[in-house]
C-alpha cells in the first residue's frame, strides 16, 4: 500500500467508528488516558482540520487559534466528515507532498507528516473501536504500513512522550497486536 492509499484507508477506517458511535457512548471512555470518544473524536477532527492549511505551506502562527475548543459542535459526526473531506483532498492536491510543512517540530517533508497522520489514523481508529465496543479489526494493509513506520520512530516518541512506553507481547502475535502494544496500548 502507498502512503496515499494508507491514509485513504485510515481515514475510511476511523470515519465508519465515529459513524458508529452511538448518542450515549460520546462521554465513553478510550484507551487513550482521560480522553472521552468525543475528545478522542475532536483530537483527530482537529488534526484534519490544521491539514489542509499545513499542506499549502501555512505556518502554524497563520492557522493560529481558529481550531481551538469544540470543532465538533452539534453534529459531531458531519463535523469529522467535512474535516477528512478536506485533508483528503488537501493531500491529493497535485504537489501536495512536494514541499516541507510546518509542525510543532518545525519543517517537517510533507511525505513525512503525512506518515504520523497515517499512523495516528490506524491508532486512534483502534482506540475509538475500543471506547464505542465496535470491531477494532484494522485494514492488514494499513497496519502493515502503519507498523513498518512506528517501528522506525518509536524510541524517538518516547523520549517526546507522544506514546506510552510499549506493552511487552509475543513476538508471534498478529502484526496489529504489535502496532498498539508498540504504541502503548494493551492488545
Amino acid at each position: 500500500m502507498d502512503l496515499l492509499g494508507g491514509f485513504d484507508q485510515g481515514l475510511d477506517e476511523f470515519g465508519r467508528r465515529v459513524r458508529q458511535v452511538r448518542a450515549e457512548q460520546w462521554d465513553s471512555p478510550t484507551p487513550c488516558a482521560d480522553w472521552s470518544v468525543r475528545d478522542l473524536v475532536g483530537h483527530v477532527t482537529v488534526e484534519h482540520l490544521w491539514a489542509p492549511w499545513l499542506l499549502k505551506g501555512a505556518a502554524l502562527d497563520e492557522v493560529g487559534d481558529r481550531f481551538e475548543g469544540d470543532v465538533l459542535g452539534e453534529d459531531p459526526v458531519a463535523a469529522w466528515e467535512s474535516a477528512a473531506a478536506a485533508s483528503r483532498g488537501a493531500a491529493h492536491r497535485p504537489g501536495a507532498l512536494d514541499a516541507p510543512v510546518h509542525t510543532s517540530a518545525g519543517l517537517t517533508p510533507a511525505d513525512e507528516y503525512l506518515r504520523q497522520m497515517t499512523l495516528d489514523l490506524a491508532a486512534h481508529s483502534w482506540d475509538l473501536a475500543r471506547g464505542i465496543e465496535a470491531d477494532d479489526r484494522l485494514d492488514p494493509d494499513l497496519v502493515a504500513l502503519a507498523y513498518g513506520y512506528a517501528e522506525t520512530q518509536v524510541d524517538g516518541w518516547q523520549d517526546m512522550g507522544i506514546f506510552a512506553p510499549p506493552v511487552p507481547v509475543s513476538e508471534a502475535a498478529p502484526r496489529q497486536d504489535r502496532l498498539v502494544a508498540l504504541l502503548g496500548r494493551q492488545p
